[in-house]
């Protein structure tokens, strides 16, 4: 091959992978941004990617808590593509996904921390965590206790807030403000503590 191939296919190559790149780059971008909208569609009263104190002298990182009528929600959320092989005993999970294949330790750990740290600071009211998967994963062995896709946990919880009065969300308010008190945000997110305040 002379040079001037050369450098014709690494050119081509560059026109073909930088279009795909950011087509990927916006999609992950518009995924995010959807998911933060419907969880915002579903509670007026929510807080996104801050710190709440561990319990043990540190500080533990939440990506998403809620209050809805039956209790504070934590939600952190996974978007992986392909056959996800976890349990609730695994100390990691694997990915495979065409000829990929990755790993990530067992998400409900974690989870059950931040569900432990937001019961110390409001022990009155129900506190339940959820791993919420996008569709792009599949569970052929069957989900780990925690786990639930995004879309049915947004269904579950749009039909609480519809079956639910009012006063049953206004009476976990002063749970719910002992979590946002005690609350620091992290980076460029902001504490949402309600459309009315």
């Amino acid at each position: 091959m002379t040079s001037l191939s050369v450098q014709s296919i690494a050119m081509l190559t560059v026109l073909v992978l930088v279009p795909i790149g950011l087509v990927v780059f916006i999609v992950r971008r518009r995924l995010a941004r959807s998911i933060d909208a419907r969880i915002h569609t579903v509670s007026a009263h929510v807080l996104h990617d801050f710190l709440l104190p561990d319990g043990n002298d540190g500080e533990i990182h939440f990506e998403y808590a809620l209050l809805a009528p039956g209790g504070i929600v934590v939600i952190d959320t996974k978007d992986v593509e392909g056959n996800v092989f976890g349990s609730d005993t695994m100390d990691e999970w694997t990915v495979i996904n065409d000829n990929q294949r990755y790993t990530f330790k067992n998400p409900q750990r974690g989870l059950l921390d931040r569900v432990a740290a937001i019961k110390s600071l409001a022990p009155h009211i129900k506190v339940e965590g959820h791993i919420a998967f996008t569709e792009n994963a599949r569970f052929s062995k069957g989900q780990p206790a925690h786990v639930i896709f995004f879309d049915t946990l947004m269904t579950m919880l749009n039909e609480t807030s519809n079956d639910q009065t009012e006063a049953v969300l206004k009476a976990g308010l002063p749970s719910w403000e002992k979590v946002v008190a005690g609350a620091t945000v992290t980076g460029v997110a902001k504490a949402l503590r309600g459309k009315n305040q």
